[in-house]
Parts: structure tokens; sequence; C-alpha cells
């Protein structure tokens, strides 16, 4: 399982990473290998506000659909158009060509209550 020590990562397997003010989410390894192939993401548009634990969009795969909770509260500023043509993208590059959206948070300090690396292994090592 491959888990960038540098992200903070929440209980419904969401990614966040910080950058300029700005915060990118997508979903991590451990949730696309669980879901397996992934043939649909639906996102917010830019400029929806999005509300932290409340879901901001889907991940459809061959054998379910999964929420996307938002780990943090904030408004969105820009969505991966890419994977409206390229939903493989969220298998094949989770951290990479995969992150959903990026957003301006209302409250920063909302990532400080995230898991590290090593608790969010512990804690899908656990189920």
């Amino acid at each position: 399982m491959n888990l960038p020590k540098e992200l903070k990562y929440s209980e419904e397997h969401e990614w966040v990473k910080q950058e300029d003010g700005k915060i990118r989410i997508g979903i991590t390894d451990f949730a696309q290998s669980e879901l397996g192939d992934i043939v649909f993401v639906e996102l917010p548009e830019v400029g929806d506000e999005i509300e932290a634990d409340e879901p901001f969009g889907s991940v459809e795969s061959v054998k379910t659909v999964s929420e996307l909770y938002a780990p943090v509260s904030g408004k969105v500023v820009e969505v991966n158009e890419d994977l409206d043509d390229s939903p493989e993208f969220v298998n094949e590059s989770p951290y990479e060509k995969a992150w959903m959206i990026v957003v301006e948070p209302s409250d920063a300090s909302e990532v400080d209550k995230l898991m590290t690396a090593e608790q969010y292994e512990e804690m899908v090592n656990e189920d």
C-alpha cells in the first residue's frame, strides 16, 4: 500500500495535501484497491462549497458506487477534469494524476484533525 508520508488522511479514505494555503484532495491507494476498477467519477463544480464529513461526489467502480466525503470544509477552486475521460487514473495514480479537487479551506485547522500516514495505516490494518 502506497502512503506518502507528507499527506494527511481521513477515516473515509481521502488524502489531503496542503499547498499554498489551498488543499488538494483525492482518494487513497487503499480505497481504490478496495473499490476495484473505477469507471466513473462525479465531482462538484468550481465555486461549490463543501462541508467537512459531508459527501462531495462519488466514484463508481465495476463493483459499487462509493461516496466521497470532504475531509475539510471550503470552496472548490479547481476540479480535475481529466477524470471525466480517464477515471482509470484513480487506479493507476491515486496521488498524482487522480487528485480530485482543490479547496480553499474555510478553516485550515481542520487538517490538524486528520491522520498521519502511520495512523491511517494502523486504521486500515485493523479492519
